[in-house]
């Protein structure tokens, strides 16, 4: 009976890696096509000439705390992927039955924003991990921070920090205060639920998720965490008035 149970477990490990190889090469032919047909550079360069480019200068520093806090909190410490946030997601995933965090790094979002929008097979996000290397071994962290601000989706079409800042607040993303940055920076989770003009409540929801991360890794204080959100209501009237 051992032995039989052994043979199982045998078989079961070879079919695994049997198919982690295969996703493996398939991922890595998907980047490599990818990239022929586009450099780093030329698509680079075709983001910077979209007319609502934003230079990182520009943009809140609550925003660029509050999405580094969310979204990749160990991001000016890994190469491209983070080992520890994709086992840490897997064993919550788990633990919650549910899929309640991803373990994704900034540099695989901008991955998949500028090179793989629409793809949803597996091997996208195997080609996501070889561009996310690509993208931090060819540009600094500044840059790649910049990329996906100008690349995220923030729902009612607004496909850049500048449209979102614009359209939401009628602002440049420099004039963002801080309840507004922090509201953004949670909206490309989820755009089509957390879009404040969808649903004030859930966006305010993802903000609340935004700024316990800004206090867990001390962007912030929690009184000011109480402060920021002490002003829900003053912009919940405000996107009342805006429909």
């Amino acid at each position: 009976m051992k032995k039989l149970i052994k043979n199982i477990l045998f078989i079961i490990l070879l079919i695994v890696l049997a198919i982690v190889t295969i996703l493996l090469g398939s991922g890595y032919n998907l980047y490599s096509k990818k990239i022929k047909e586009q450099s780093i550079d030329s698509k680079i360069k075709e983001i910077q000439e979209k007319p609502n480019y934003t230079k990182l200068d520009d943009i809140s520093e609550t925003y660029k705390n509050a999405v580094v806090a969310v979204e990749d909190h160990r991001f000016y410490i890994h190469k491209g992927i983070d080992i520890i946030g994709i086992g840490r997601a897997i064993v919550r995933n788990i633990s919650q039955k549910e899929l309640v965090e991803g373990g994704s790094t900034i540099a695989q979002q901008l991955a998949k924003n500028t090179y793989f929008p629409k793809n949803k097979k597996m091997d996208r996000k195997v080609a996501e991990i070889f561009m996310a290397c690509k993208y931090e071994k060819e540009l600094d962290k500044s840059m790649i921070l910049e990329l996906y601000a100008n690349t995220s989706y923030f729902g009612n079409g607004y496909y850049d920090i500048g449209s979102a800042s614009k359209g939401y607040f009628d602002k440049n993303p420099s004039e963002l205060n801080d309840y507004e940055a922090t509201m953004l920076a949670g909206v490309p989770n989820a755009p089509s639920v957390y879009a404040p003009t969808v649903n004030f409540e859930l966006a305010s929801q993802r903000q609340e998720q935004v700024l316990d991360k800004m206090v867990k890794y001390n962007y912030i204080s929690n009184s000011k965490r109480d402060e920021i959100i002490s002003q829900k209501e003053k912009y919940q009237n405000y996107f009342n008035s805006k429909r």
